[in-house]
């Protein structure tokens, strides 16, 4: 697959077969999750792969929008260390960019994936603290539930929309 076409064919794939998705895919995912840009090279990121059935079960229980957690092979939690983002705040920026490049890869490889959000929920993060046993300097920002398609979309949609395009200011000084 080119990389524009994965980038405007990837699709957020909610329903998975059940069936397990190899180590070595999980791992180049995350491998590609380390090759986000991040502020000043600092890479603040922590991914926590979950494939344990009780701890996905837990996930499904407090968060409202995973129940598609049941059917996936597995969970990644992308958290960002608090010690080493290159100013406050900016694991934010550095984790969602690794978010994104773990989904492309994802789709890249034929599996489906979506983002569950975490950040800025704070009853989110302090369940994915408590379930995961995380310290107080690592904060999760996403779930990522992944798993082998059940089904793919059969149509993309036209999502540009050349009304968002500004040139140069704001507003046209011509």
């Amino acid at each position: 697959m080119e990389l524009y076409e994965g980038l405007i064919s990837r699709r957020s794939i909610r329903k998975y077969t059940g069936d397990k998705i190899l180590e070595k895919d999980i791992l180049e995912m995350v491998r590609a999750g380390m090759y986000a840009p991040s502020a000043n090279n600092k890479r603040p990121w922590h991914f926590l792969i979950v494939d344990d059935r009780e701890a996905i079960g837990r996930i499904i229980k407090f968060h409202p929008y995973a129940k598609m957690l049941e059917h996936a092979s597995h969970a990644i939690v992308v958290c960002g260390d608090e010690k080493l983002e290159s100013s406050k705040g900016y694991y934010l920026l550095d984790c969602s960019a690794s978010v994104q490049n773990i989904l492309l890869a994802a789709h890249s490889m034929g599996h489906g994936a979506v983002w569950l959000g975490i950040e800025p929920r704070a009853e989110r993060k302090k369940a994915v603290k408590e379930i995961f046993g995380l310290p107080e300097h690592i904060q999760p920002l996403a779930i990522i539930s992944i798993g082998v398609p059940a089904s793919l979309p059969q149509t993309l949609p036209d999502r540009f929309e050349p009304e968002k395009i500004r040139r140069n200011y704001w507003e046209d000084k011509g």
